[in-house]
Formats: structure tokens, C-alpha cells, sequence
């Protein structure tokens, strides 16, 4: 086993022989938008995207699916599986089976088999002190599917949102791949624990603390309009758990923790990369069409200290 549950890793990996490893992962959603193929279609990307954080190759995927037993219409069950075909189809995945189980909250996902370089795995535990930090996709998901449930979101909002998660993380993952295995050190995709939960459980994987620039960090079109009505649960939660392990600085409470904090589905790869590569890595990522940023650095972890210092 070359990673398990202990760093809070995207994905298991499991040494197959000397030049491949079997990667795996599963997840699953409750509805995020209405549109049921379009639901599919998160789903399928948020599954997918484990297995390319850890630098692997996604190969089959097993639907995992609960419906209601009576009164659900079929066709938007039908709707919903080839939303999810559609994304397995473009990221070039057999799907060869699942389980559904009746359910009065419909969920939603895939689990997904795929294979990893044994010397190319993408943990999240490698990051480096001086490494820079990369975001691939913009934040404010869970904001935004809040307000498209109360009829608050714009329907500009909403079609940008949904753009941005039916997304793959496939050409990002194929541009860091590029560079050289000493020059990608961890990645992690950022999903229901909000940017700087992940940050934080990369940083503690690693030793190491990170620095993110807040006013570096890209946020959907609307979401920052939309955050004082449409805060999330979730990201309250984020913030009660990881919250002592991350130090704002003063006057950066408030909304922009509240986005920070804020649940994704379907985000994009936080990524650490060594400084002499960060030109090559933001090089080779845009010509792979991904809208990555620099956000933030690695920065030694001091005992006793913050693991994420958001400035």
C-alpha cells in the first residue's frame, strides 16, 4: 500500500508491480443544480477528479446511485445516469456496473479504478517549503448551488458554476505530468472541505504550513455577491474544524473567510510546485486550456503554530 487513509489522501494507491499501481477512490452527491444531466455530469467529474489529484490515469468506474421507491420520475433517473455516461465517455472511462439502493434523498456518484506511475504518484503529503502554490479552477461553488436552490442566483451565475464543475481535471492533470517527477511535489483536489480545509490537511500531510494570498484566489463570476445570503452549512463546519489550524490576518474575516471556507464540488487541483518550475508548470497548464493561478507559497511549520496563514 504507497498511500492510505492516514494523510487523508484523495485516493488509495496499491503497488500492482514494479511499474504501475492501482489507484482507487469513490464518491458520491445529493442533486447540486436541477438540471438532472447536468447533475450527471458534476457527479461524474467530482468522482473522476480523486483519481487525477494523485497523478493517475482513471480506467472504469462503478455507478453508485439511491433513488426514491415511488413517486420519482424515471425519465430524470435516466437523465441523471447519462449525464454521468457523457463525462465517463470524454474521459475515455468504462463503465462496467454499480448498485443502486432505494433512498428518499437521491444521490450520486462513481467509484473509480485507475492506474499511477508508482514513481509519479501525486500525494498530498510532498509539498516542499518554498514550493509555490497553484489552483486550477476558481472557488464558490457551494455559495452559488445554495442560491440557485433559493432562486437567488442569475441565470449568467448559474451556467458559469455549473461550466466550471462538469469541467474534468484531466487537462491539468495531463500538463503537470509534463514537468519533471522532482518538480511536482503534492497535490490535492478541492472539494467539501473548502480551499483552506484542504490546504490544511495538505500542510499537516507534509509538515510543512502554507501562505495563501487571498486576494490571488479566483472566485466564480458572482459568488462574491451572493455570499452573505447563501452561506452553506458546510462551510460553517469547515470553518469550526479547521479553523484552529489556520490564522487570518486581521481584517480578512468575514466574507472572505466565508468563501474560503466555503464546500466544492467538482473543484479544480491545489497544487505544489517547486519555484524553479512554477513558470514551466502555469506554462504548460494554460496551454492545456486550465485557469490556473498562483496563490500562495510552502512555508516551514512552526511548532505550535498555524498550518495555514491566510494573508
Amino acid at each position: 500500500m504507497l498511500v492510505d487513509f492516514r494523510t487523508s489522501d484523495d485516493a488509495g494507491v496499491y503497488l500492482w508491480d514494479t511499474s504501475s499501481a492501482l489507484v482507487q477512490s469513490v464518491d458520491f452527491l445529493t442533486p447540486i443544480v436541477d438540471d438532472p444531466f447536468a447533475y450527471g455530469q458534476i457527479a461524474a467529474a467530482n468522482s473522476l477528479s480523486d483519481i487525477y489529484a494523485m497523478g493517475g490515469k482513471p480506467l472504469t468506474a462503478m455507478a453508485i446511485a439511491g433513488f426514491p421507491s415511488q413517486g420519482f420520475d424515471l425519465t430524470v433517473v435516466k437523465a441523471i445516469f447519462e449525464g454521468g455516461l457523457s463525462k465517463l465517455s470524454e474521459a475515455g472511462v468504462a463503465l462496467i456496473g454499480g448498485h443502486t439502493v432505494q433512498d428518499a434523498e437521491v444521490k450520486f456518484g462513481y467509484a473509480v479504478t485507475g492506474r499511477v506511475d508508482p514513481g509519479r504518484v501525486l500525494s498530498n503529503a510532498g509539498a516542499q517549503v518554498g514550493d509555490k502554490l497553484l489552483l486550477t479552477k476558481p472557488i464558490g461553488t457551494g455559495i452559488i448551488a445554495t442560491a440557485i436552490k433559493k432562486r437567488r442566483a442569475a441565470e449568467n451565475i448559474e451556467t458559469a458554476a455549473i461550466e466550471s464543475m462538469t469541467t474534468l481535471n484531466r487537462a491539468s492533470a495531463d500538463a503537470l505530468c509534463t514537468l519533471g517527477r522532482d518538480e511536482v511535489h503534492a497535490c490535492t483536489d478541492v472539494t467539501g472541505f473548502g480551499l483552506v480545509g484542504h490546504a490544511c490537511e495538505m500542510a499537516s500531510a507534509s509538515s510543512v504550513a502554507f501562505r495563501i494570498e487571498s486576494a490571488a484566489v479566483p472566485l466564480l463570476e458572482g459568488a462574491s455577491a451572493l455570499v452573505r445570503q447563501n452561506r452553506t452549512g458546510g462551510g460553517d463546519t469547515n470553518a469550526e474544524h479547521f479553523g484552529q489550524r489556520t490564522r487570518f490576518e486581521a481584517g480578512l474575516v468575514g466574507e472572505i473567510a466565508t468563501l474560503l471556507y466555503d464546500p466544492q464540488t467538482s473543484g479544480g487541483l491545489l497544487v505544489a510546485v517547486a519555484a524553479t518550475a512554477v513558470d514551466r508548470a502555469m506554462s504548460a497548464l494554460a496551454a492545456a486550456g486550465s485557469q490556473a493561478v498562483k496563490i500562495g507559497t510552502v512555508e516551514s511549520f512552526v511548532e505550535s503554530g498555524s498550518r495555514v496563514y491566510v494573508g
